[in-house]
């Protein structure tokens, strides 16, 4: 895609600060972090999300590729855990349209707020929705 930041991520035409590199993709710290270490793993293959005929194969690479850098952040960074994210759609937080996951770094008191707040649905609500989903 031309106009796509990640493709020129990727193809290096935008400099980034990349952390890892194989033949499937690149991990580079998030411009905006959630907190220092956060990577963005990018595939090199342009996708827009998850729903864009993504290959099973690919899918798996790239959380191997997670579970990597989140690896190395707990070593290297003294990291106590760490998120991994993948946004789908704007009103799921996905601002680049390019296929890509979070893995964020996380320590105690790191002020990193949860993506959601809790509900307490009831077994009928959680049945409806299921039988939707089915």
């Amino acid at each position: 895609m031309e106009n796509c930041i990640f493709c020129k991520i990727v193809s290096g035409e935008i400099p980034s600060s990349k952390v890892y590199e194989d033949e499937v993709c690149i991990a580079t710290l998030d411009i905006n972090p959630a907190a220092p270490g956060h990577t963005l793993i990018i595939p090199k293959e342009h996708h827009q999300d998850l729903t864009d005929d993504v290959d099973e194969k690919l899918l798996g690479h790239l959380f191997k590729t997670a579970a990597i850098i989140g690896a190395r952040q707990k070593e290297r960074l003294n990291a106590e855990g760490f998120n991994v994210i993948q946004n789908n759609g704007e009103v799921a937080g996905q601002s680049v349209h390019h296929l890509h996951i979070h893995v964020i770094p996380r320590f105690a008191n790191d002020g990193v707020l949860p993506l959601w707040k809790p509900t307490e649905p009831s077994m009928e609500e959680l049945g409806a929705v299921k039988d939707l989903l089915k």
